[in-house]
């Protein structure tokens, strides 16, 4: 029982600091899954566990920016509508569909990704000409990078982010609150079929998920305060650590290099 209660506690903290970064940059996942893993749980029920926990932290990061008057919700609902199908219909290919094809093109995808927000000019806490309408971000940004959050997951928020930034024109902390606006949408499209197929411990997923509240709570404070000057070097930084994290995982030779 003793060890059960460090591992919670364990795990508590690292939602906590998962929670913190994935409401300014995304990327919490980098640290859930692996902790997760190392309780020696079965991936199948990592992934659910982790679907939980992370929807309360997007919820916290959301309910802090609704409050902030940050989220335009008469032009965001029909994305919220399509990323709860894309997600559903993600979670649901994923168990027929091989994800390895998405995990050798995505490393590339997120050194892009980087480089857009290190460098783009849009990329600023100021709004700028909107290149898609509602419906048509909806479909594209919900719809499609839903079904990605359901399939494969890791990326998801710069995905978004990106979306906001390039083709709806908005601001960084905009941007952000919208981007865990719909994060929480997809997590619970996915928590639902992970749920009804038996694939979440709800004891860890608890306990994790007061960690992932609080800190996404503080981590979304930043985010009002501070703008573009933190968000823009923490996507910069988690993209760049999703990169490595994928090649390694796909080549593991590389590591082995490194020593």
């Amino acid at each position: 029982m003793e060890m059960e209660l460090m591992t919670l506690a364990m795990l508590f903290g690292v939602a906590l600091v998962a929670g913190f970064i994935d409401a300014i940059a995304g990327g919490g996942g980098l640290l859930t899954v692996p902790a997760l893993l190392a309780t020696g749980m079965p991936p199948a029920l990592v992934l659910g566990t982790n679907k939980l926990q992370s929807s309360f932290g997007s919820f916290s990061a959301t309910y802090y920016y609704a409050r902030r008057g940050l989220l335009e919700w008469r032009l965001i609902w029909p994305a919220i509508v399509c990323t709860f199908i894309g997600a559903a219909l993600g979670t649901l290919a994923v168990q027929t569909i091989d994800a390895a094809v998405l995990e050798r093109v995505l490393p590339f995808l997120l050194v892009l990704f980087a480089l857009y927000f290190m460098f783009s000019p849009r990329v600023s806490d100021a709004e700028s000409q909107r290149r898609l309408a509602p419906l048509p971000f909806a479909l594209v940004a919900g719809g499609g990078v839903g079904f990605y959050d359901g399939f494969f997951g890791p990326g998801t928020g710069s995905f978004f982010a990106i979306a906001f930034v390039a083709l709806a024109g908005y601001g960084m902390a905009r941007a952000t609150a919208h981007t865990k606006l719909l994060n929480f949408t997809s997590n619970i499209a996915s928590l639902l079929f992970f749920t009804l197929g038996g694939k979440v411990v709800w004891s860890v997923g608890l306990a994790m998920a007061v960690g992932q509240f609080i800190g996404a709570r503080l981590g979304s404070r930043l985010v009002v305060s501070k703008g573009v000057k933190l968000i823009r070097p923490l996507l910069v930084t988690v993209s760049l650590v999703m990169c490595i994290k994928l090649l390694l995982n796909q080549y593991p030779e590389l590591l082995a290099l490194a020593h």
